[in-house]
């Protein structure tokens, strides 16, 4: 089960960021969790939204390079040693875990997690006892 994950690329400058989220506010878009890394000319934002195929398209139609991307949103207990749980069990399969980001809405808890195979990584999370999320299933 995997979710979908909005990933724009776009330059680091000033308004950018604040643009990017006006084309989602004024498409009744919801950003449930994000991820941003940059480097000094450019960045990556990462979201979790509440309709990621139109916020593809509407961020494409005002000028973002934006695509999808398979991501894996992890239930978590809040308490500790779940992410190392987690963890424990993608590397103990040998899977790379690429970048991961937190959720958390509406009582839902989530890591979200992009790994090197992510068929192989749900065999193992559910092998290993944990729950997946579908975007359906996120925060409503």
């Amino acid at each position: 089960m995997f979710v979908k994950q909005l990933s724009v690329f776009m330059e680091n400058r000033e308004g950018r960021l604040e643009q990017a989220t006006e084309v989602l506010k004024n498409h009744q878009i919801n950003i449930l969790s994000l991820s941003m890394a940059d480097t000094t000319e450019y960045g990556m934002l990462r979201m979790v939204v509440s309709d990621p195929e139109l916020a593809r398209e509407t961020l494409r139609e005002n000028g973002f390079s934006a695509m999808l991307t398979e991501v894996l949103a992890v239930r978590l207990e809040h308490q500790v040693g779940e992410l190392h749980r987690l963890t424990h069990i993608l590397c103990a399969e040998g899977l790379n875990i690429e970048y991961m980001y937190a959720l958390e809405c509406a009582g839902t808890r989530a890591m979200i997690v992009k790994v090197s195979d992510g068929a192989a990584a749900v065999e193992a999370i559910r092998r290993g006892g944990l729950e997946l999320y579908g975007n359906q299933e996120l925060c409503g």
